[in-house]
């Protein structure tokens, strides 16, 4: 009896490339369902394609503030407002910030607006409108044609500042309230409310200009009515107005016993110095880095670019 034989026995082997053929098949099939289970998420449901990743952007440049120091001969003032700027950017890291000075100082402000491109905001160190703001800010942003420059309202007169001159009179030790052993009557012109014979003069550089004038008036007032109302009047160190000795002497003939001298100047220098000497008791330091001062200059800054679009190649910004 003759034996049956199968396909693929050794009698009778497979066809040649049969079981390639079937291990290929085997692969695609394992291939296409892991490229299927790939697109389930957990649960069996399907997973949505991830989009193709798109480069954002990059943020704009915010216009670079240069802060611009009027400068001065003493090493003190360089010091005291490259100390205000170290505070200005520790308040906006996210600002690029400057330093620019009107004259006496590097750098200048001439120079610092040649290393600059794009758009700037200068901001005044300065402490009312006078020739520097009127004049030399304007030109100095006109001779930039590269940037596009606004120049920001001088800092006073604002709160701020009252703020600041406030604690600079303290930390000189002065206080508006009696001092320890004094008699509780009244003296003519004393104010009432439990406040001691005390005056302020607000002594400040000094202008022509009517309206730096007025700004420091201004300001006076401020800090009058910081103080409780203690009288508070500007003397200056040049200018047509009364100086820090003649003030003083209005408020002695006012009644005013405990009389001190707040110094209404951005940096140390000349004019802080003088007016200092006139002082017939405590005389406090100029404003140099107060925090509230730090404050300021980045409120000027944002004030300026919120009030308009800087479309023009210098602007200048209230004043």
């Amino acid at each position: 009896m003759t034996a049956s034989h199968r396909p693929g026995s050794p009698d009778h082997p497979a066809p040649a490339g049969s079981l390639d053929s079937t291990a290929q098949l085997m692969t695609r099939i394992t291939a296409q369902l892991s490229s299927q289970l790939g697109h389930l998420a957990p649960g069996g449901l399907r997973r949505r394609p991830r989009p193709r990743s798109l480069s954002r952007p990059a943020a704009p440049r915010p216009p670079t503030l240069v802060a611009v120091a009027h400068g001065s001969r003493d090493p003190q003032a360089l010091r005291t407002v490259t100390a205000l700027v170290d505070r200005v950017r520790a308040l906006r890291p996210d600002l690029p910030v400057r330093l620019g000075h009107v004259e006496l100082n590097h750098p200048l402000l001439a120079d610092t607006l040649a290393a600059l491109h794009g758009e700037a905001v200068l901001v005044p160190l300065l402490l009312g409108r006078g020739y520097h703001i009127k004049r030399d800010l304007p030109d100095a942003a006109a001779a930039a044609p590269h940037l596009s420059v606004r120049v920001a309202a001088p800092l006073g007169p604002h709160p701020l500042l009252a703020e600041a001159l406030h604690a600079r009179l303290a930390e000189a030790g002065w206080t508006p309230g009696r001092t320890p052993g004094e008699a509780p009557g009244r003296t003519p012109g004393e104010a009432p409310g439990g406040l001691s014979a005390a005056g302020v003069v607000l002594a400040a550089a000094g202008s022509r200009d009517r309206d730096s004038a007025a700004d420091t008036a201004r300001t006076a007032a401020l800090l009058s009515a910081r103080l409780g109302g203690v009288p508070v009047l500007p003397g200056y160190a040049s200018g047509t107005g009364p100086t820090v000795a003649e003030a003083v002497r209005a408020l002695t003939g006012r009644g005013r016993r405990r009389i001190a001298v707040a110094s209404y100047f951005a940096a140390p220098g000349r004019f802080a110095a003088q007016c200092a000497a006139a002082a017939p008791g405590i005389a406090a330091a100029p404003l140099g880095d107060h925090a509230a001062v730090a404050r300021l200059v980045v409120h000027r800054y944002e004030e300026a670019l919120a009030s308009a679009p800087m479309s023009h190649p210098a602007v200048t910004v209230g004043v």
